[in-house]
């Protein structure tokens, strides 16, 4: 029996059209696919996994810097619930000066600042790019109001994963089994996260997935969670509702969410439930 594996995108290859609608069934069967030839070079890659590893290297006090106001926002030691995970927020780079503030915390170095600032840019380009064409392979237009641009609670995540480490595992939407997102060097995973399933009127799958330890050693993962609008409520827009599908969720504000989804431990989406449509 062929091992089951999450689909691979071809970013580059592939015809624009084909491309939007590849992406949309991904999004809509699996909750989460692998692109390659995604226009981020390997060498900055690279880099960046050093940057992060010499960072979560630093001394504790200096990682307890990054702080933000609300919670999940700034450094994640290792707790009770998760001892072996602990991680560094940099929250929002598509705002003027969020690198730049993330760097003031933690003391980059310049090198660190510039590998930083190259990495947010691209992978800020590149979530564009993803909308463009999953709106695309929807047949919307790109710009349309209410199209959303992290579970992760958000629209989507794109994650540069541990090129030697595995651990990542998905929940094949339909048996209920754990698939090893087995690594591949070069590649970026995008996961569908809860936002997404409502915006898409539950077209698209938000993907359950875990990391398991494997082996005793460090594995290193970056993730950009593209995150729902700010000043806008998540809602379905006109073309994702029909007679026969019609609207299952209300609108809501994404902050909103992500605190009930916090206060009434929810992890894996079932928060949901709270804002599904009453039924005429």
């Amino acid at each position: 029996m062929a091992k089951k594996c999450i689909p691979l995108i071809d970013m580059e290859l592939e015809e624009s059209i084909n491309l939007g609608e590849k992406i949309v069934k991904a999004c809509s069967e699996w909750g989460c696919f692998r692109m390659v030839n995604h226009g981020i070079s390997v060498e900055l890659m690279s880099e960046m996994k050093a940057v992060t590893r010499s960072l979560t290297d630093l001394p504790m006090e200096m990682k307890q810097r990054n702080s933000h106001p609300e919670p999940s926002k700034g450094y994640t030691p290792p707790n009770k619930a998760s001892p072996y995970f602990e991680g560094l927020s940099l929250y929002d780079i598509a705002s003027p000066g969020a690198v730049e503030d993330f760097c003031s915390q933690v003391r980059a170095s310049p090198h660190q600042r510039e590998v930083l600032n190259k990495y947010a840019f691209a992978l800020h380009d590149l979530a564009q790019f993803l909308g463009e064409k999953l709106m695309e392979g929807l047949g919307m237009n790109v710009g349309l109001t209410g199209a959303i641009m992290h579970t992760d609670p958000g629209f989507l995540t794109i994650l540069q994963d541990d090129e030697i480490v595995n651990g990542l595992e998905a929940v094949d939407p339909i048996t209920g089994e754990l698939v090893p997102v087995d690594p591949i060097p070069g590649t970026l995973v995008v996961n569908v996260g809860d936002a997404a399933k409502a915006w898409s009127n539950g077209r698209f799958c938000n993907v359950k997935h875990r990391v398991q330890c494997y082996e005793a050693t460090i594995r290193t993962s970056i993730a950009l969670f593209v995150l729902a609008p700010i000043d806008e409520k998540v809602e379905a827009p006109p073309q994702m509702v029909e007679s026969g599908h019609p609207r299952l969720y209300v609108p809501f504000h994404f902050e909103d969410y992500r605190k009930l989804r916090t206060s009434t431990g929810s992890p894996t989406g079932d928060a949901l439930k709270y804002f599904l449509a009453k039924s005429s």
